[in-house]
């Protein structure tokens, strides 16, 4: 369907029968998402979740970044999770795959710009047709979150973990903002006009989210996080 042709869709009345048919499979649809996702998921063991731009060059340092953080994290035992597509997502995967650690993939459909990228170990592979399923699968399974430079998708990503930590939806799990020139302007956005002019969060969700440069200071943060509280990844 076409832009136009969604919209106007969205507009008609449908009787019962079209109801019952569209809507009923379509649950089912998700429903499978939801089942499959859980049950390869369930297994793969602590895991962190770098999220980035499927647009980012091999020759860009930020795909560099993700690069190290996947081998660093792995170094330590923890598995990598990405959206399993090119740019920095492939990044984080390629620096788990070559190391030899786990290197997961949610990719998902899209009529444009993603496909999954080679370095998802083969049984770590999963496909998804809706981004409410995917960004639960993020959330549920990954023990922290290293988020570089990206679009729309990895701020919704961004803004998903950050909103579910702050209203005690999932634990406070570490997020780390890599990139200051690129973050930069967001945080202090947050901080001038969320919080101090408009009172619109509390000072202490300034917290919940680290700002640094480099893949070493992104890493260090999740294993101190972990450190803290005795935990270490059950190899």
């Amino acid at each position: 369907m076409t832009s136009e042709e969604k919209i106007r869709s969205a507009f008609e009345n449908k009787n019962w029968q079209e109801i019952k048919v569209t809507d009923s499979w379509q649950i089912f649809k998700i429903m499978a998402e939801f089942v499959d996702g859980f049950e390869k998921l369930a297994k793969i063991g602590p895991c962190v979740t770098i999220f980035g731009s499927a647009r980012t060059a091999e020759t860009n340092k930020y795909y560099q970044i993700a690069v190290e953080c996947g081998k660093l994290l792995t170094d330590r035992g923890y598995g990598v999770v990405t959206g399993g597509g090119p740019g920095i997502m492939e990044a984080g995967n390629k620096g788990a795959h070559t190391n030899g650690g786990k290197s997961v993939g949610l990719n998902i459909e899209l009529p444009f710009e993603q496909f999954h990228n080679k370095y998802i170990d083969h049984n770590k592979l999963l496909e998804f047709d809706y981004f409410f399923v995917r960004k639960v699968m993020f959330m549920k399974y990954s023990q922290g979150f290293i988020v570089l430079p990206g679009g729309m998708g990895t701020m919704d990503e961004l803004f998903e973990a950050i909103t579910l930590i702050q209203t005690g939806k999932i634990a406070r799990f570490p997020i780390v903002l890599v990139g200051k020139d690129y973050w930069g302007g967001l945080v202090d956005w947050i901080t001038n006009t969320m919080l101090n002019k408009e009172h619109n969060i509390h000072a202490e969700d300034l917290n919940l989210f680290r700002l640094v440069d480099t893949a070493e200071e992104a890493t260090e943060h999740i294993f101190r996080f972990y450190d803290k509280y005795v935990l270490k990844p059950n190899f």
